[in-house]
């Protein structure tokens, strides 16, 4: 970018500006006339009540003069108060620029501009490392800073020539302290950070006033290069970039694009003033400050610096022992810094971001981290954790960390830094990228080469593979093989720093190479619908994931955990060619997924997210082996990874052939999951890969049945001479053409490279009915989800033995009996819930299968248990004696069970007796109505108003037609035809009476009526018996007042009373 200016550095270097002519006296000399001179000076500024005095110095002679002596002062011992008083004369003069004060001298108010350019380059010499009292000279260093600082911000009337020289005064100090190799307790190591930072800040601030002409962009990145042993330059380069990145996708992308945020601290660093096309120019320079950060995964291009290269050879000319410069040890974590710096910027233009309301810039999801390191020979840890915030010293207490080496070790973390993450808890969705994204080309144009590079950082490159010729793929003329060497580096890369001894350095670039595999898993997962891809990043993309998932001698743990985190959805985007990585993520797959403790992992990542991410992977290549059939699987590096070159790892396959492989990880995950929504996901995934499967059996039948017909189309494609091909691992490819395929050449060799689907119902059945009754029963959302998957399964059409069948039915049965049992003080709705689910499944379960009550062992148990349901106990339990119904309480466990309960008893006794009906069980109902009724009847008199309603219970209605429908079987008898609607559904009886049976004739047998009995003669004893209404106790019962008050008939109608009435009643008709 700046290859054809010129750099400063020799400006720098030969630059005199920091020498005083006190330097060609002896030093006690000096030492006498820096006392003296700057004692008073020092002393006025010090005085309260003569700090505000005028100052001594009148003329410009004099202050030159006395800024002569002032710059030996400065490089005088510490020792005694000489150079504080320097450092504070020095530090209130230059404040001329901001607000000028009596205290400092009228020719440096009159030409401040001047005199501070002169003051700044003597100020390099208190940045000269010494020996001796290192914290005075932190203190003066951080003194000068923080003027430095007040400076840049407040100034308003600082010159171009100014600006240059106060920025490469900071280039000189920061390369005087930063550019060698460190010192443990150094001055350098204390001020690292903040020279740095004022660095960066003032850099931003002269943009913004002044922007810097390329030369000073130039020497910068060249000397920020030499510097990058020191883990704050990383730090402080990424919260540059990321304060810039989120004013630059402010203005770029709109309001609607989701924010980058970053802390207010951050933020301030970017000065409000600065306008777009700064914050564009800027940006892109600040990116590139850094050079190259994989260079950082290379202690050999690190240490072949000039300070480091004087550092390496002592007096003699020897080499010194590598373990004296202990920085080179923590380029691991710096490099993880770098990558984990430009991870947030691609998560950045992404819109995957997450905002936080701690300290940190937001970083996204499923991050490696890689806390700072204070042990000298330790290996920094891999602490992966599944979001990446902040760690703040509050989560510093209660992390745990682990290093390569097993040593427990403590960690500093910035609170402001961008680089670490602690845990994230596993409920949190996936942030998904914005529509607005750019594409992924444009992301791999900017960071593609950085994130190449890194990700296949110590992978030692082998060409000239040879390829079968035999293969139908893309033909390539070589390829690479890339194999894990550790971190030792090439003999080629040691020629250009022959002191450099790579056992020094253990295998621990992984975080960083995790974290940019990461990333790029990330970026190639946001490809929108219909973007197209260059075709070299596919390919670099492809052969990065087949590295990365490696799980046999060349494993590297932090790397495979982060491709699996970040690939989700990577078989959902469309990628062209993606299926040549297809059997190393099953292979990953059955490393992670059966194993219930991932012990491995465990120092690198949360568990639990590992295994969802896996269980989402392979989702999405469940449907393949269906999808694909016998089509063989590309492979791009054919037993290249194995040490067995009969190792059908690396063979092409066919995808039916991976069907076996992947039923078998589901099976595995499903025994050891633990997590509810990992579990429910196997669940769900379980019951798709079995009604699949007797799907593709059901088309296969009938495309069998097609191809016996004769003269069929299909006649000329029989199985023996479809030209089927062996392939490796016993699957078979057969040579017909593409038409055939989707029916026919997909499908005639399942049963022999795949399980049935009557074995995957079966195997499904028992591990669910198994964990169902042990681990399942006391989780409510797994239960849910496993009744829910045998309801599914009792629906697939498959011919299953009824041995199993009665053991779904005994399980669901025995899980209600469990349930039910459970103390009262542990009954709650949601277990209840849980209970009406099981019976709901059991209704499922006779209805698709009714010939199960045919059983009678079966049909008990269920009777059993909807006892149970609706009155709380069982009649008979163990060997008791039976408790009959009247003898018992009703207790239910609630009336939702009881509910749940009766409806299963109705579904056993008015839906089963009727099937199979003509509509099948998808609908238990009957399909006859009135309009039905009154549509196929053949009488014309019947119509709407033929039905009559009634109600039982409120809660049947009953349609009743009491006249015949016309057809054979109602002749002549009376009949009536009942429409049943209730709770259970609706239902259709036809009745008739018929004297005789059906199949009698009239005419076969004339009709001879029955000769009337003889009576019986001797009846018996005749007794009297006198008819009484009521029984004999009621007269003894003694009669009471109000008895008494109204007289009986016989007491108040008299003959007179009598007569006179009938002779009225007689006279009036």
């Amino acid at each position: 970018m700046y290859s054809e200016w010129r750099s400063l550095h020799l400006v720098i270097q030969n630059d005199q500006g920091h020498t005083s002519v006190l330097h060609s006296y002896p030093e006690s000399v000096g030492r006498e006339v820096a006392n003296a001179v700057v004692h008073p000076l020092g002393q006025a500024l010090g005085t309260p009540s003569v700090a505000g005095s005028e100052s001594l110095l009148k003329t410009d002679k004099e202050v030159k003069w006395t800024m002569e002596v002032i710059c030996y002062g400065l490089t005088l011992p510490l020792d005694g108060e000489t150079v504080k008083y320097c450092v504070d004369v020095y530090t209130d003069w230059i404040m001329a620029l901001v607000l000028p004060k009596d205290s400092i001298p009228l020719p440096v108010i009159k030409e401040p501009n001047l005199y501070v350019q002169s003051i700044l380059k003597h100020l390099q010499n208190l940045f000269v490392p010494r020996q001796e009292q290192g914290s005075s000279q932190i203190r003066l260093c951080l003194q000068v800073l923080r003027a430095i600082q007040k400076l840049a911000r407040e100034s308003s009337i600082m010159a171009r020539e100014t600006w240059e020289v106060l920025l490469l005064f900071l280039l000189q100090i920061n390369d005087i302290l930063l550019a060698p190799p460190t010192v443990q307790g150094g001055i350098a190591e204390n001020l690292a950070e903040k020279l740095i930072g004022v660095l960066f800040e003032v850099w931003l601030l002269a943009c913004t006033r002044c922007f810097p002409t390329p030369p000073y962009w130039k020497t910068a990145k060249e000397m920020v290069a030499n510097w990058r042993h020191h883990p704050a330059v990383v730090e402080q380069w990424s919260k540059v970039t990321c304060a810039l990145t989120s004013r630059l996708l402010r203005f770029t992308y709109g309001p609607s694009f989701p924010p980058f945020k970053v802390p207010d601290e951050d933020a301030s660093l970017i000065p409000p003033e600065m306008d777009n096309e700064c914050v564009a120019q800027t940006w892109f320079r600040f990116l590139h400050m850094l050079s190259n950060p994989v260079d950082l995964s290379n202690p050999a291009i690190i240490s072949s610096t000039p300070k480091f290269q004087e550092q390496f050879l002592n007096v003699s000319g020897m080499p010194q022992e590598l373990n004296q410069y202990p920085c080179l040890k923590h380029l691991p974590q710096i490099f993880f810094r770098a990558m984990r710096g430009i991870s947030c910027l691609v998560d950045a233009f992404l819109g995957i971001s997450r905002p936080r309301s701690d300290s940190a810039p937001p970083t996204p999801v499923n991050r490696l981290s890689m806390p700072q390191s204070t042990a000298v020979n330790t290996t920094p840890p891999h602490n992966r954790r599944h979001r990446a915030v902040t760690v703040n010293k509050a989560t510093m207490k209660t992390s745990t960390v682990s290093t390569a080496h097993a040593s427990k070790v403590q960690h500093q973390t910035s609170s402001t830094s961008p680089l670490s993450s602690p845990n994230q808890t596993s409920s949190e969705p996936r942030p998904l990228p914005a529509p607005r994204r750019p594409k992924v080309n444009s992301i791999l144009n900017l960071f593609g080469s950085w994130l190449f590079d890194a990700a296949f950082v110590h992978c030692k490159l082998h060409n000239g593979i040879n390829r079968d010729s035999s293969m139908t793929a893309i033909t390539t003329q070589a390829s690479m093989e890339f194999r894990r060497k550790g971190s030792q580096m090439s003999t080629d890369t040691m020629v250009s720093n022959p002191m450099f001894d790579a056992s020094e350095f253990p295998d621990n670039y992984e975080a960083g190479r995790a974290e940019a595999c990461g990333t790029l898993c990330r970026i190639f997962c946001s490809k929108k619908t219909g973007e197209e891809i260059l075709p070299a990043y596919l390919s670099r993309f492809y052969m990065l994931l087949i590295q990365g998932l490696q799980i046999n001698d060349y494993v590297c743990h932090p790397v495979l955990a982060s491709v699996i985190l970040n690939s989700p959805p990577l078989f959902c985007c469309d990628l062209k060619g993606i299926d040549v990585v297809v059997p190393y993520f099953i292979s990953a797959l059955e490393t992670i997924l059966p194993d219930r403790e991932l012990s491995k992992f465990k120092s690198y990542v949360n568990p639990t997210e590992l295994r969802r991410s896996s269980i989402n992977i392979l989702l999405s290549l469940l449907p393949l082996p269906h999808h694909f059939g016998t089509v063989r699987s590309e492979v791009v590096l054919e037993g290249k990874f194995s040490n067995d070159d009969s190792s059908s790892y690396d063979k092409p396959i066919t995808f039916l052939s991976l069907k076996l492989r992947l039923v078998n990880i589901l099976i595995g995950a499903l025994q050891t999951e633990t997590d509810p929504n990992n579990t429910q996901m196997i669940l769900g995934a379980m019951l798709n890969i079995v009604q699949d499967s007797a799907l593709l059996e059901a088309i296969g039948c009938q495309m069998e049945m097609v191809r016996s017909i004769p003269h069929n189309n299909l006649k000329s494609h029989s199985r023996t001479n479809s030209g089927i091909s062996s392939a490796s691992g016993g699957s078979t490819e057969p040579t017909t053409p593409d038409s055939e395929r989707p029916a026919q050449a997909l499908l005639r060799d399942y049963a022999l490279n795949t399980d049935s689907a009557a074995g995957l119902l079966i195997r499904s059945i028992h591990l669910v009915t198994q964990r169902l009754n042990s681990q399942w029963r006391q989780d409510m959302s797994i239960s849910l989800a496993a009744l829910e998957l045998l309801s599914g399964l009792a629906k697939v059409k498959v011919m299953v033995d009824s041995g199993d069948r009665k053991r779904a039915i005994s399980s669901v049965c025995s899980y209600i009996v469990y349930q039910c049992s459970r103390p009262a003080p542990l009954h709650s709705r949601d277990l209840h819930s849980m209970i009406v689910a099981a019976f709901q499944c059991l209704c499922v379960w006779l209805t698709e299968h009714p010939d199960m009550l045919d059983e009678k062992d079966c049909l008990k148990e269920v009777l059993e248990i909807v006892e149970l349901g609706i009155s709380g106990s069982k009649s008979k339990s163990s060997e008791q004696e039976v408790k009959y119904k009247g003898d018992k309480e009703p207790n239910p466990a609630s009336m939702r069970v009881k509910d749940a309960a009766e409806a299963t008893l109705t579904c056993i006794m008015q839906l089963l007796g009727a099937f199979p009906s003509p509509s099948g069980p998808a609908s238990p109902c009957s399909l006859v109505n009135e309009t039905t009724l009154i549509k196929y009847s053949r009488l014309p008199t019947i119509n709407k108003h033929s039905f009559r309603y009634f109600v039982l219970d409120n809660s049947v209605i009953l349609a009743m037609l009491e006249q015949p429908l016309g057809n054979e079987q109602n002749d002549f008898f009376p009949s009536v035809t009942v429409l049943v609607r209730g709770m259970s559904g609706r239902l259709a009886w036809a009745q008739q009476l018929c004297l005789l049976p059906r199949g009698a004739k009239a005419n076969q047998k004339l009709f001879v009526p029955e000769p009337r009995p003889v009576p019986k003669n001797d009846v018996g004893f005749k007794y009297t018996v006198k008819h009484r209404p009521f029984p004999e106790e009621v007269d003894k019962i003694p009669f009471v007042k109000a008895d008494l008050s109204i007289p009986d008939l016989h007491e108040i109608v008299t003959e007179e009373t009598l007569l006179f009435f009938f002779d009225v009643v007689g006279g009036g008709s």
